[in-house]
């Protein structure tokens, strides 16, 4: 997958935003929403734009994919 993913500037977006993306999160480990993540990356693969990083609990990844209704 790696070499598949355009690296984006997630700290191009508002502070706002950056903040409610950082915030509302899943957990698949901790099976728990808004734990909130930290050390995010942003990138476009396969046409999806994603913003991957660790629960603020856990530390496991957290993955969240961009639908057209968060632009």
């Amino acid at each position: 997958m790696q070499e598949d993913r355009v690296e984006r500037d997630f700290s191009a977006r508002s502070e706002e935003e950056q903040q409610a993306f950082l915030q509302e999160t899943w957990c698949d480990h901790c099976q728990e929403a808004n734990l909130g993540m930290k050390n995010p990356q942003e990138y476009l693969y396969k046409g999806i734009v994603f913003i991957e990083g660790e629960c603020n609990r856990c530390a496991n990844v957290v993955l969240t994919e961009l639908t057209d209704d968060d632009f």
